[in-house]
């Protein structure tokens, strides 16, 4: 069964930079649409950032010029870059296959200001 595998997550300060790796098996990364959802306590789940199978890549406009989407086609994984980090940005993280349905069980970032 496919399995996407979040790691990387943490507690940070306000402007710090953290790096989330989502490891996937039995789908191919290169070949899929790819993405980072977030939750916050409270609210929806939204789409934070976005890579095709083309490698276009799209962010939530919070996450512009912040965040940094990017797949490793020879270890089959994806990988979101956060820097600047704000405490609005505390959520939890889920990589997915969404096109497919497929999702990882999240982890959790915390900012503290």
């Amino acid at each position: 069964q496919v399995q996407l595998v979040e790691s990387g997550g943490g507690l940070v300060q306000a402007g710090g930079s953290l790096r989330l790796s989502c490891a996937a098996s039995r789908i191919t990364v290169s070949l899929n649409t790819m993405a980072w959802y977030r939750q916050a306590p409270g609210k929806q789940r939204e789409l934070v950032a976005q890579i095709t199978s083309g490698g276009t890549t799209t962010y939530v406009d919070s996450a512009k010029d912040r965040f940094s989407i990017s797949r490793d086609k020879a270890k089959n994984a994806v990988y979101l870059q956060m820097n600047s980090l704000k405490p609005e940005d505390t959520a939890v993280y889920s990589c997915a296959a969404p096109v497919l349905n497929f999702w990882g069980q999240g982890i959790q970032v915390t900012v503290s200001s």
